[in-house]
């Protein structure tokens, strides 16, 4: 009897699990207090910010490494480990940049993208570079002159997001180096510099890339602005010296789990995010100076290490990727690595399900970063409903946030790849008094809201990676056609990771 019995009860518990919902599933795993012991963890002082090449950014990597592993998810690295070693280099900003040009008087820069030069040639006036103007001039071999940002839209970040259009077209049309002139007021001067100017990581150089020059020149705030005659030539003389390179480490964090469904389990979902910060700074008036990196990104990260323990204990159809990158803060850095250098095929890579943040002001609603551009929208709405949320698209189209995370590699090779963050209604002061400051730190947020946030994440993974059908991104969407030649392939069988 006592046989029957057992057998019965090991029957029933079998029926249980099989007969639990995708949302019981994700409520038997997700603790609060589990949330709170990783985010004090990884956003702790003794981590310092996580910065990019730091030695204690390798002990973030191992911490996640070891999670991996103590939830029974199989690495996907280098070597049968957890990692994808990352080759950067530490470059240093020049010891001294030098513009003469006759009725320009430039004696500052912000380093947007430097190299050493010597250039002694022809400056042509663009005035804002629009695409225009590009098309109607010979920039070949010349330095190309512009005033920053679009006319009538000069704000620091539409100047920003402006110069890398112009950059792009500046290096398509064969000019050597763009110079944009540009008025900051002190803050926006002092924020910028710590940016640019100081020592950056990039990913290690191969020979034959491009050396292109992309400068700000700076303005005083009051002055009037330069007359320079549109198109026309003058002679001018650029010289950049003294840059240092090192070489250093970085690692990308990675496990996979196999799907259950014969079929499915040959597509892979990407669970993503950076978990790098932007380490220490100057301190601040209470003497802070420990970028601890709370909401960005030990959050999303977080939200990572929670899908994979709960897929680890309740497969689901598709098989799993998760993976930690390094270099975000950087670049972007350790995302393009991957995607240049993947461990699996990437036409295999059906979604990438990207987590970043920068804040959040609204404890109500979850913001998808593309909500409705890709055919999964309707499970990320599904899932927020479940814990009493409302997903939202994103709510500040103007601060291209889509195209500002890790996300974005994957959606230029034609992978659909939203981003999911913490609610917010606009980027305004709430955000920033966080976003990148000495004030993102673990005892500043709500762990109520951030549980209900982490289930639908965990959720929403869940549904794409058990729905039939697979996603892709919405027609129309200036990724669709990327994703229809890349899936076109279909050429490599899955790798899995042994």
């Amino acid at each position: 009897m006592r046989n029957y019995t057992l057998v019965f009860l090991l029957m029933a518990g079998t029926f249980f699990i099989q007969a639990q919902s995708d949302a019981d599933k994700v409520r038997a795993t997700i603790s609060k207090n589990d949330i709170e012991a990783h985010i004090y963890f990884l956003a702790s002082d003794e981590l310092r910010g996580r910065a990019t090449g730091s030695a204690e950014i390798d002990i973030a990597a191992s911490y996640l490494g070891n999670s991996l592993r103590r939830y029974g998810v199989k690495p996907a690295g280098d070597n049968g480990s957890y990692y994808q070693q990352v080759k950067f280099e530490k470059v240093s900003p020049p010891e001294s940049i030098e513009m003469n040009m006759k009725s320009l008087n430039l004696s500052e820069f912000i380093n947007m993208k430097v190299s050493e030069i010597n250039l002694e040639g022809d400056a042509i006036f663009l005035g804002y570079g629009s695409k225009e103007d590009f098309e109607k001039h010979d920039v070949k071999g010349k330095l190309v002159l512009t005033f920053a940002g679009n006319e009538g839209a000069t704000e620091m970040m539409q100047s920003y997001r402006a110069g890398m259009k112009k950059r792009e077209m500046a290096e398509k049309a064969g000019a050597l180096a763009l110079v944009e002139i540009v008025s900051l007021s002190d803050p926006e001067k002092a924020s910028m510099a710590h940016h640019f100017n100081e020592s950056r990581v990039t990913v290690e150089s191969k020979t034959g890339e491009s050396q292109f020059v992309h400068l700000w020149g700076l303005a005083e705030p009051d002055a009037e602005m330069p007359k320079l005659k549109m198109g026309a030539d003058k002679p001018v003389e650029l010289s950049i010296k003294g840059i240092a390179k090192e070489s250093m480490g970085g690692r990308n964090v990675l496990g996979y789990l196999e799907g259950t469904d014969p079929e499915l389990k040959e597509e892979f979902i990407v669970y993503s995010a950076h978990y790098d910060h932007v380490g220490v700074g100057k301190p601040n008036a209470e003497m802070d100076s420990i970028y601890n990196g709370a909401r960005d990104n030990a959050v999303g990260t977080v939200t990572v290490l929670n899908a994979a323990e709960n897929i680890a204990k309740y497969p689901t159809r598709r098989s799993s990727l998760f993976i930690f990158f390094t270099g975000e803060e950087k670049g972007l850095l350790g995302s393009k690595y991957f995607v240049e250098n993947p461990t699996i095929a990437l036409d295999k890579v059906v979604y990438c399900f990207n987590s970043d943040n920068g804040g959040y002001n609204d404890t109500s609603k979850t913001t998808i970063l593309g909500l409705h551009r890709t055919t999964a929208g309707k499970h990320f709405i599904e899932a927020a409903a479940e814990f009493g949320l409302t997903a939202i698209d994103d709510p500040a189209p103007e601060q291209n946030l889509f195209d500002r995370s890790d996300n974005v590699h994957f959606a230029k090779k034609g992978v659909p790849a939203p981003t999911y963050s913490m609610g917010f209604n606009a980027f305004d002061e709430e955000i920033t008094k966080y976003y990148h400051q000495v004030t993102d730190n673990p005892d500043t947020m709500d762990y109520d809201y951030l549980y209900k946030f982490f289930q639908s994440y965990v959720l929403s993974a869940r549904l794409i990676a058990n729905d039939p059908e697979r996603p892709f991104w919405t027609e129309g969407d200036k990724y669709y056609e990327a994703g229809k030649k890349l899936y076109a392939k279909q050429k490599e069988e899955v790798k899995i990771l042994d």
